[in-house]
This record gives C-alpha cells, sequence and structure tokens, in this order.
C-alpha cells in the first residue's frame, strides 16, 4: 500500500541537501518511493494521505554509540571519580541478568524512539536478549555482544567471544539486526581476545566496535608500555578496516586520524557522556577534515543520562565552537548531517537509511512545529539543534511501520515497559545499596 505524508518541510539530507519547504513524501511498504514540493504531490484515492501539519521531516536519527542494558544505573554516582571501575563494573558483575537487560533493552529503545532515534549501535551483555527486545520493539539495531575478560553473562574469561560467533550466526540475516562484535577497549582486553574478536567479525563481515582513546589512564598505559597511542597499538595488532567503529576518540592524535583514515574506521562520538566525564573533546573537525566518518552517540543512560541526540547536537554546538572558539565552526547543518546521514555512514548503512531518498528505506520522523519554543522558523536546521527537544517529536516510523503517533508510542505501552523493568530492579536496588556501604562510590 502506498502512504502519501503531506504538507511537511522535507530535509532530504542526501548529497546537495535537497529540502521542500512545502513538500511531501510518498511511500510503498518499507520504502520511499519519491520526494518533491506539494504543487507535485500524486493524487489518487488508493493512496493513504496523512497530513504533516507543517512539522519538519527528517531521516530518522542515528545513535551511534550506546548501552541499552544500563538504564537500571541511570543517575547512580554521576558525580564520582573512577565510577567505571569502582561502581559499573561491580554492579554489572553482581546485578545483570538477562531478564534486566532485556527490560532495560525495551525502556531504552522507547526512549529513543520518542526522541527520533531510528537506529542505534549497542555494545552490552545478554546481546541475544536485547535483540529480541529490539526486533519487538521494531526498531533497527547494530547490536554488538561486549567481550572483556571478567564479563558478567559468561563464565569463562572472555567468553564473549563464544557467545559472539553463535550470536552472529543466529541474527546475520534479520531485516531490521545487524549483528556485531564489541571488545570493550583494548585496556581490557588481551591481543588474543582483540585478534580472535577481529578474525569473528571478518568471517561473518560485520561489524566491530570498540571503545578507543577514551580515559587519560589508557593513554598513560600505552605511551608507557609501549611508547605509542592505543590507536597505533591497535593498527600493529592489524585489526583497523573499514567495519571497525572507534566509540569516543577524545585523546585521538594527528597521527591517529591518519591511520585511522587509512584503515577506513569510522568515530562513534559522544560529546554529552565525554565532557560529563571531564574527560575532554574529542578532535572532530580534524577527522571529518581528513575525511573520516563521524557520527553522534549518547553512550549508555548510565554514562550519558539521556537516550536523545537534540541534546547532543547542541553540546556538539556549543563545545566545539568554544573549544575551537569559532561561532561559525560546524553550521546547523552539517550537526543535523552528523546526528542522520552521518550515522548511517558510521554504522555502514547509508545506502538503505539515513536521508530521505528514492530507494531507501521508510525511516523518518516528523518533528511538530506548534509548540512554543518551534517559533519563528527561518532555519529549520538551526530550530533543529538549537530550539527543538524530544518533546517536538511527532510521529516515528521504522521500516515503513509507525512506531510513534502523536508522541505516544504505537505498539507499546511506555507505562507497562517501566512497570515490568521497576519489577526487575527490585533486587538490584537492594545490591546497589550494598555496593554503596560498602564504599564502591568515592565520598567527597
Amino acid at each position: 500500500m502506498k502512504t502519501l505524508i503531506t504538507h511537511v518541510h522535507v530535509l532530504t539530507m542526501d548529497e546537495t541537501f535537497n529540502e521542500y519547504p512545502s513538500g511531501y513524501i510518498l511511500l510503498e511498504n518499507q520504502i520511499i518511493l519519491e520526494t518533491g514540493t506539494m504543487s507535485e504531490a500524486p493524487t489518487h484515492p488508493a493512496i493513504h494521505t496523512i497530513n504533516g501539519k507543517g512539522a519538519i521531516a527528517i531521516p530518522g536519527m542515528v545513535n551511534t554509540h550506546t548501552h541499552i542494558g544500563m538504564i537500571p544505573f541511570r543517575s547512580l554516582g554521576d558525580d564520582t571519580p573512577d565510577r567505571l571501575t569502582r561502581l559499573l563494573f561491580p554492579l554489572e558483575k553482581a546485578c545483570m541478568t538477562k531478564e534486566l537487560a532485556y527490560h532495560s533493552g525495551k525502556y531504552a529503545i522507547a526512549e529513543m524512539q520518542l526522541a527520533g532515534i531510528t537506529t542505534f549501535l549497542d555494545m552490552y551483555y545478554y546481546e541475544d536478549e536485547l535483540a529480541h527486545a529490539t526486533d519487538e520493539m521494531g526498531a533497527r539495531a547494530i547490536l554488538g555482544e561486549s567481550v572483556l575478560e571478567n564479563a558478567c553473562d559468561v563464565t569463562e574469561p572472555f567468553g564473549g567471544l563464544s557467545y559472539s560467533e553463535k550470536f552472529i550466526s543466529k541474527w546475520l540475516n534479520h531485516e531490521r539486526i545487524t549483528p556485531a562484535i564489541a571488545p570493550h577497549a583494548p585496556y581490557t582486553n588481551t591481543d588474543e581476545s582483540l585478534k580472535e574478536a577481529s578474525r569473528i567479525a571478518r568471517k561473518y563481515k560485520v561489524p566491530f566496535t570498540i571503545h578507543v582513546s577514551e580515559m587519560d589512564f589508557e593513554m598513560r598505559k600505552y605511551a608507557k608500555e609501549f611508547g605509542k597511542t592505543p590507536v597505533a597499538y591497535l593498527a600493529d595488532l592489524g585489526i583497523l578496516g573499514e567495519k571497525v567503529i572507534a566509540a569516543h576518540g577524545i585523546f585521538f592524535t594527528d597521527e591517529d586520524i591518519t591511520i585511522l583514515k587509512e584503515n577506513d574506521v569510522a568515530v562513534a562520538h559522544c560529546i554529552g557522556a565525554n565532557t560529563k566525564s571531564a574527560k575532554g573533546v574529542a578532535p572532530v573537525q580534524k577527522m571529518l577534515q581528513a575525511g573520516l566518518r563521524v557520527g553522534l552517540g549518547t553512550d549508555g543512560p548510565s554514562s550519558g543520562n539521556t537516550l536523545d541526540l537534540f541534546i547532543q547536537m547542541r553540546l556538539f554546538a556549543n563545545f566545539h565552537k568554544t573549544t575551537l572558539q569559532d561561532r561559525s565552526a560546524f553550521p546547523a547543518r552539517d550537526i543535523v548531517r552528523l546526528a542522520t546521514i552521518g550515522g548511517a555512514e558510521v554504522v555502514g548503512i547509508a545506502n538503505e537509511i539515513g536521508s530521505l531518498e528514492k530507494g531507501k528505506k521508510a525511516d523518518l520522523v516528523l518533528v511538530e512545529t506548534h509548540s512554543v519554543n518551534m517559533f519563528p522558523i527561518f532555519d529549520p536546521y538551526s530550530t533543529l539543534v538549537y530550539s527543538a527537544n524530544s518533546s517536538n517529536v511527532q510521529d516515528v516510523m521504522v521500516n515503513g511501520k509507525w512506531v510513534v503517533r502523536e508522541k505516544k508510542l504505537v505498539q507499546q505501552d511506555l507505562s507497562k515497559l517501566r512497570h515490568h523493568l521497576s519489577e526487575q530492579m527490585t533486587d538490584f536496588r537492594k545490591i546497589a545499596f550494598e555496593i554503596d556501604k560498602k564504599d564502591y562510590l568515592i565520598k567527597k
């Protein structure tokens, strides 16, 4: 069946940034057939027509790095130094179960869908459960099982490797889910585990994602022990390549950026989590000038607290302009690009999503323009970056199916998702309290 969305300001995000201020989008099943101006819109009684009510139509946004199983940890120890090793790793080991991960995943996906995110890349544990959650929520995702020595969902060291091979084989041909493998970081993996993860990724031709150059202690470790950066170290191991997605990259050097470009590595930039943790602002301008593929990520809801790319776009603008001391750096249009087609390029499916073009999948978002913060609009890109927020997301479609209509989930009941997650957090709350009492949290 064909669907016609009318009276929308279409931002195609194609190569030439075509836009139609009074435009339409014609869809058939899960595919975009055409976009154009209202004066050229097709008319036929068999076409189901939806009035977009003057909304801004954009491609579904792409969250290039997150950990959707971490909703239960949101707001715990936010102002605590050394939070990863003193709080998060102990909590995950003590509390995380497949049921908790599953219900956290569904709740996290609901939050993203209500914020206009149609595709995300996840790195976590119990990824098979998270794949089921993703499928049930009708989302599109790249899902990678975390690999590190002492994970909470396997019994043997680096058991995520064998888990990943089974997981990838199971989900390899899914319409909306792309399985991947996700070694946690160079400093939490051995050379052998990194090489084996790379072998698996190449065997199945799936993405390989990893935290890189995120921690100051990581940089000191590799400089002291090997006389090189983590990026150079990974390059020497022979694991970098076009399907590798490096998360964070706060401390990338000019030499690192050259190495990444030579190996066609993409970068997930998490400005919110990076600055909240006081680590710094990654050299994204240099990355883009070098021709690297870069997209925006929220990081996990425990690290960045929100799964909202509108916030990331605004933080991106503010921090990068300030760091560069250049108000003209990164025009709003370029930032919207990072959140849409740029993210699609990072996760390797820009031929399918990321722009509103003929033949691409119908992943799209309508951002309403009637709320008090949405008037006046002179530049729709500036409006999206500086004025809009997730509450302005009106409708969201993934693969030709509405998952949000009139600011509400279509296929799910948010109150039930919250209730189910809350039930699974009963034991978690007790354990978290005990960990706090044992002073895993550093008190100031």
